[in-house]
């Protein structure tokens, strides 16, 4: 097998980027240098790895601060209406890499790091990745972040620092065990701390009524550290800012109550204060309604709020004096995106300090939250519905409590005002939800405070229209919008899959980096034998590098020639790994009764991590490492089937994976996966998709045409027809006998022999509490999957529809998103002005 091309060697060859200059050479090596020498302890003069790479992270880093500060003048000189992102999670990855891309570095980087006998990928390999998010969510949030510096927007992110971001996963004997992800252990290169902007955030405490308005007093006060981070666009000279805040305790914390003397005590319970941005809670599309999560989610906001206020009174650089003291025209300079309702506090934080601090009038401060605040939906999912019990907000947050039930009963007032006697509606649509706890509907207090909603794909912004917020819509259809997901290009292309970004430059130039709709120039090259051979030949480069890195982490021989039938995603009952679990022993029985039979040879590979609670994923986790077990030991099957669970599936792991991948697997039960921003991902790096009609897959569909994707299942109406009817488990299991026999291997212990009860739990649910209808969708999926091998024995036909696919991801662009926010919602233009760079002058 030859040996395929690094990376390195790759962009070396690669002309997308543009040549790199001997002087940008020259320079990048003399600054690596310097800042090599000032890293290296004076009594050690040996460099280790992370000593290069801080260097050549510092190096790169010199590069942005000069474009960072400029950008934040601009900003301040021209006082443009500013975008504030909030959000609990922001799944950045690594940032060496897209820095060097988003300035157009790379291969003045690459050039200077080989030239000093170094390995760029190595250096790479180093960074940890910054992993402050669960999945889907907090990366749309980062490729949000990205597009909106490419755009020219005014934009902010706002965010937690977790101490600790989504824990390391190990498989220790098929089982996932959590590690802690200390990924700050080493210091973090792209970070500048702001002490300078720190502030008070309160909780606990008591609320009086006076003369004066009310007072929020006795509070206890955590400080909010902020720490910069600098979010480059692409090649614009635009650098916006990440800020996320750190919690530190006052100097005087629970001093005062230990007036006995015991001072070590005092202060060694300064981490109690401390501990709120310690860790990330690792659950996806699952609300756990703990106190630290509650104080996580009111101390991002009330910091974030007060560095709104403060910046919108200011607006001068540098200048702290308030130069705005109205209000009025706060919602003209200033727009709140919640990503989910892990924000919505902002909702009444932003009300408690128009009312009670700046002394607003209620309806006035009302109109403005309304105005400022606009919602973004992730889940029709009622498990992942925050429902805060009300005795929390008490004790935590008192004022927010009378805050949220004023909010309220206006609220109510104005429905009863409007359907006379309709009790059950004012129930259906109160923000506090009666019962033996009383909660608080924080989505409902999202949709009654904002005035746009949105969901991420079309059919799931029908679902919240006619289903979860149904009273809602019909209330004030026109504040409900649909904005469909989008990924960035430059991590999905350029960065993760230089080879095939480079033939597609070939082809139709480089504008299609900030523009992906030009990809459809692609489409008359179809039929076009030399490019079809060009793409076929950078998906093999990347299976054999991709191969490599499989065998030297897993041991297994791979086939490079098997179609790599990649499954990666959060693990979860709805996203059905399952179905893909039955699918692999369907096809390892049947290729133990006719090994002679010609087979196409797979690779299925499975990734992703389970909540730590989640019993459930944790056992699919197990069947797939054991399904692997006996699959990949059995002569008979050899290399056309070979089982891998991805351990440690992250934000630098799908950059490898997703560019090798021939087949994406997206077979959620239709109506549950919000939009997928994987599924995008696979597509633009030429992958073909079998899926359900749920989330984006059905606008995937649409735009490539559903011929070019594996479609199969049931839709959204089968599946509210089989609710009706009843779902019953038994009659598929009766009815196909391959089922059965997947289903008695599993649950007979074939599969875990030492261990035959192992999966009685997965049985048991798959056959009587299966809300996700697995078997109903086993005999379809089948079918598809031999409909799958049989296109992938017709290489060049399977690269046509690579090609096609590709051809129309262009929609799939967060650029496209992001422009649509901002002329929807936020009401700001997107811009391509380029600011100039430090070493021009302004004008």
């Amino acid at each position: 097998m030859a040996k395929p091309l690094t990376d390195m060697e790759k962009r070396r060859q690669i002309s997308v980027r543009g040549l790199a200059g001997l002087g940008d050479v020259a320079e990048v090596r003399k600054s690596f240098n310097r800042h090599l020498h000032f890293t290296l302890v004076k009594d050690r003069n040996v460099a280790t790895p992370r000593d290069y790479f801080f260097a050549l992270a510092h190096t790169v880093r010199d590069h942005l601060v000069g474009r960072w500060i400029r950008t934040q003048q601009h900003y301040y000189e021209r006082d443009p209406k500013r975008i504030y992102y909030l959000s609990l999670e922001f799944y950045m990855g690594r940032t060496l890499q897209n820095t060097m891309v988003n300035l157009g570095l790379q291969n003045a980087c690459d050039e200077a790091i080989y030239q000093l006998g170094l390995d760029m990928e190595e250096l790479e390999e180093i960074e940890e990745d910054a992993g402050l998010g669960n999945g889907g969510l907090g990366r749309l949030a980062a490729c949000f972040l990205d597009s909106m510096a490419t755009l020219g927007l005014a934009a902010y992110g706002y965010g937690i620092r977790y101490e600790f971001g989504i824990f390391n996963q190990k498989i220790v004997n098929g089982w996932q065990v959590e590690e802690a992800d200390d990924w700050l252990r080493y210091g973090n290169p792209w970070e500048k701390a702001r002490p300078e902007y720190m502030l008070p955030v309160h909780f606990y405490g008591r609320v009086e009524h006076t003369p004066d308005g009310v007072k929020w007093l006795d509070t206890q006060v955590v400080l909010a550290m902020p720490y910069d981070t600098p979010v480059p666009g692409y090649k614009n000279n635009t650098v916006n800012t990440m800020r996320l805040w750190s919690a530190k305790a006052p100097n005087d914390f629970k001093l005062q109550d230990f007036n006995v003397g015991d001072y070590i005590e005092a202060v060694l319970d300064r981490n109690l204060a401390e501990n709120i941005s310690r860790v990330l809670y690792p659950n996806d599309n699952f609300f756990e309604g703990k106190e630290l999560r509650l104080k996580q989610e009111y101390f991002v906001v009330a910091a974030t709020l007060q560095d709104i206020i403060r910046r919108f009174k200011s607006s001068r650089f540098g200048c702290r004096d308030p130069v705005r003291t109205c209000f009025e025209t706060f919602p003209d300079k200033v727009a709140i995106q919640l990503n989910d309702t892990h924000p919505a506090l902002s909702i009444p934080e932003l009300m408690r300090i128009l009312v009670d601090v700046e002394k607003v009038d209620w309806d006035k401060a009302w109109e403005i939250t309304k105005k400022t605040c606009a919602y973004t939906n992730h889940t029709v999912l009622p498990e992942a519905l925050e429902r805060w019990p009300v005795s929390m907000f008490e004790k935590l947050l008192p004022r927010h409590l009378d805050i949220i039930y004023a909010i309220n009963q206006r609220h109510l007032d104005h429905i009863a005002a409007l359907f006379p006697g309709d009790v059950d509606r004012l129930r259906r649509m109160s923000v506090i939800e009666e019962g033996d706890c009383k909660r608080i509907n924080m989505a409902h207090l999202c949709v009654i405070g904002s005035h746009a909603v949105n969901g991420v794909a079309r059919i799931h912004s029908e679902i919240v229209k006619q289903s979860v917020f149904k009273d809602f819509y019909e209330l004030e259809p026109e504040k409900f919008q649909n904005k469909t997901n989008g990924i960035t290009p430059r991590r999905w292309l350029l960065l993760c899959n230089p080879g095939l970004a480079d033939i597609i430059v070939e082809r139709i130039g480089e504008d299609f980096l900030t523009d992906l709709s030009q990809l459809k120039k692609l489409l008359p090259l179809v039929s076009d034998e030399a490019f079809i051979r060009d793409v076929a030949k950078a998906k093999q480069e990347n299976k054999l590098k991709f191969s490599v890195h499989l065998e030297q982490e897993y041991k297994v021989k791979i086939n490079p020639s098997s179609m790599f039938d990649v499954h990666v995603k959060r693990i979860h009952e709805y996203k059905r790994q399952l179905l893909n679990c039955l699918h692999i022993i369907t096809l390892y029985n049947r290729i133990k009764k006719d090994p002679t039979k010609a087979f196409v040879p797979r690779t299925v590979m499975i990734g992703g991590k389970a909540a730590p609670g989640y019993h459930m994923a944790k056992m699919i986790i197990k069947l797939v490492t054991s399904i692997g077990d006996v699959v990949n030991h059995d002569p008979i099957v050899g290399d056309k089937l070979k089982v891998i669970f991805l351990e440690n599936y992250r934000v630098s792991l799908a950059e490898k994976v997703i560019p090798a991948a021939d087949l994406s697997q997206q077979i959620s039960t239709a109506g549950t996966e919000a939009s997928g921003t994987g599924n995008m991902k696979f597509m633009l790096n030429g992958a073909l998709t079998i899926g359900t009609m749920d989330g984006a897959n059905v606008e995937m569909a649409e735009e490539a045409g559903v011929e070019n994707l594996f479609i199969f299942g049931m839709r959204v109406e089968d599946v509210e027809a089989l609710d009706q009817k009843g779902y019953n488990a038994r009659e598929f299991y009766e009815r196909l006998p391959e089922l059965r026999q997947a289903v008695d291997q599993i649950g007979s212990g074939f599969f875990s022999p030492k261990d035959p009860d192992c999966f009685k739990d997965v049985v048991n649910m798959l056959m009587y509490h299966d809300r996700f209808k697995v078997f109903a969708d086993y005999e379809a999926y089948v079918e598809c999957q031999a409909q799958v091998d049989q296109l992938y024995r017709n290489p060049t036909e399977w690269t046509k529809k690579v090609i096609r696919n590709i051809a129309c991801s262009g929609k799939f662009s967060s650029d496209r998103t992001i422009t649509e926010y901002a002329r929807d919602i936020w009401g700001v233009e997107p811009s391509d002005l380029q600011i100039p760079p430090p070493n021009l002058p302004k004008d």
